[in-house]
């Protein structure tokens, strides 16, 4: 990493970067953001804006049933509890009977209970507090090897995924006719954003990376005219508002999360009068 850094100081003279902690934090950006945006964009045209942050509320219940499982790796039992998380919320709204954001909505109450409920019965909340604000600037040079292989796998799986994804989005039956496993094709879908969401709910936080997962694709559809507009916008969108709530959270002293999130929502408001024009 310390090559990785040299040239960062050669090509970012700026005195924010000089800090170790900001340059990891930087590449944390570069890497979480693109893969952010573009399974933001699916979760928008599938009208599963909130299906984040249910899944965000579960990374406290993963932790807490990891710890009571001597899961000693709290980012394995993240991983594994939120793509079972997440399969169920897709099972269920399949063949449920009841709205998407009734669904949702339980499951979000009922993870973050779960998570509360363990954690604080065991006297170990404040241990793990981090990860309802999350902080980036967190990040070690160790943690960012594994971004670094999430972003060409998750990025390679939407790829993979994108067409029949739309397609079973916009016509469900035609999807099928066409030879398409509709519920498989969700599942996995389901399955990358749950791997997505816990790597990045360290560094991000509950209550922010369903933000910063809808924004930067919300921002991105007001001004797109095709799908590619759409998803190159949205990683733009996503890349634009995490340095530049990096920089401003360096600047302010706050907290970088929520610097990214009003980024994003700044970015969402600027593109808002130009929906139309675009439509």
């Amino acid at each position: 990493m310390s090559a990785i850094y040299s040239v960062m100081d050669a090509i970012l003279p700026f005195e924010c970067f000089q800090l170790e902690r900001m340059k990891s934090a930087l590449l944390a950006i570069l890497l979480l953001t693109p893969l952010l945006a573009l399974l933001g964009t699916m979760a928008v045209n599938r009208r599963m804006a909130f299906f984040s942050d249910a899944l965000g509320h579960s990374a406290l219940a993963g932790v807490g049933l990891g710890m009571l499982l001597g899961v000693q790796n709290e980012l394995i039992s993240m991983i594994v509890f939120g793509i079972l998380w997440a399969l169920a919320i897709s099972h269920i709204n399949r063949t449920g009977g009841e709205s998407a954001d009734t669904i949702i909505s339980v499951f979000s109450s009922t993870g973050i209970a779960v998570g509360l409920l363990i954690l604080s019965g065991n006297g170990t909340f404040a241990k793990y507090s981090y990860l309802l604000a999350g902080d980036v600037l967190a990040v070690k040079p160790e943690n960012l090897l594994g971004l670094l292989l999430a972003l060409p796998l998750g990025v390679g799986t939407w790829v993979a995924l994108y067409n029949k994804l739309l397609l079973t989005a916009v016509n469900p039956a035609l999807a099928q006719s066409r030879g398409i496993n509709t519920k498989w094709v969700e599942y996995a879908f389901v399955a990358l954003v749950a791997v997505a969401v816990m790597l990045s709910i360290r560094w991000v936080g509950v209550l922010l990376i369903n933000a910063l997962l809808i924004l930067p694709a919300a921002a991105a559809r007001n001004i797109s005219r095709t799908a590619r507009q759409h998803a190159a916008f949205s990683v733009l969108i996503g890349l634009f508002s995490g340095v530049a709530g990096l920089v401003a959270a360096y600047h302010l002293g706050t907290g970088v999360g929520a610097a990214v999130v009003l980024c994003a929502a700044a970015c969402y408001a600027v593109t808002l009068p130009m929906k139309k024009r675009t439509r």
